[in-house]
C-alpha cells in the first residue's frame, strides 16, 4: 500500500505546458526541406539541453551559427523567440494544479529548463504563483533524469520523497524518481493523472 501523499511534483514542459521547437519555425522558415533539416541536425532537442543543463546561450548559439552559417536567423530567433516554442497549456493539466491548491495540497514543480529561457517564460504564467518551490535544472546545472536532482528536490521541499508524487512525461526521468523513493505518475493526458490523483484522495 502506498504512503500517504504530502505534496505533488510537477515537471512542467509537455506535463503543464506543451513544447515544441517546431512550433516556432513553422512559420518562421516556409520551406520545409529547409526547416526538416533544421530540426534534425541544427536545433535539435539534444543541442537545446545543454541550455536546461546550464550551459549559456552566449556560447551555445554563436558556436552554432560557426558550424551552421545558413542558419543564423533561425539561431538568434531561438535565442530571442523561444517562447512561442511554447504553444499554450497541456488540455487539462492546469486545471488540476489549480484544484490541488484550492484542496491545500503543497505544490512544488522540478523542471528542465533553461535559466535565461525561464526567466523570459515564468512571469508570463501566473499559475507558477501557486507552487511553493520550482527547482531549475539551468539554474542548478543539475537536469533529470540525474538522482542528485530529486535528492536536491527533497531538501528544498521538507518531504521525504516516499511522502511526495512526482509527475513527468519522461519515462527515464520517472524510472530515476522511483529509484530514489518518491512515489510517481507517468503523464501521458490529464485525465488519466485526474483519475490517479481523485484515487489517493488529493482532489
Amino acid at each position: 500500500m502506498s504512503d500517504t501523499i504530502d505534496a505533488v511534483v510537477f515537471d512542467v514542459g509537455r506535463v503543464l505546458f506543451q513544447w515544441d521547437l517546431a512550433n516556432l519555425f513553422g512559420a518562421f522558415e516556409p520551406n520545409q526541406d529547409k526547416r526538416e533539416r533544421l530540426l534534425r541536425e541544427v536545433i535539435t532537442e539534444e543541442w537545446h539541453f545543454q541550455h536546461d543543463r546550464g550551459r549559456p546561450l552566449a556560447e551555445m548559439v554563436p558556436e552554432r551559427i560557426a558550424e551552421f552559417p545558413e542558419f543564423e536567423a533561425h539561431l538568434n530567433a531561438y535565442r530571442t523567440r523561444f517562447n512561442e516554442t511554447i504553444p499554450g497549456p497541456v488540455p487539462g493539466s492546469l486545471e488540476l494544479v489549480e484544484r490541488l491548491h484550492a484542496n491545500g495540497v503543497p505544490l512544488f514543480a522540478i523542471t528542465n529548463f533553461g535559466a535565461e529561457f525561464w526567466a523570459g517564460f515564468r512571469p508570463t504564467q501566473k499559475v507558477f504563483d501557486l507552487f511553493d518551490k520550482i527547482i531549475v535544472s539551468g539554474d542548478e546545472k543539475l537536469a533529470k533524469p540525474d538522482p542528485a536532482i530529486f535528492a536536491l528536490a527533497a531538501k528544498r521541499f521538507g518531504h521525504a520523497p516516499h511522502r511526495m508524487l512526482f509527475i513527468d512525461d519522461n519515462s527515464a526521468n520517472i524510472e530515476a524518481a522511483h529509484k530514489e523513493g518518491w512515489q510517481v505518475h507517468h503523464f501521458r493526458e490529464a485525465t488519466a493523472l485526474e483519475r490517479d490523483l481523485d484515487g489517493r484522495g488529493l482532489l
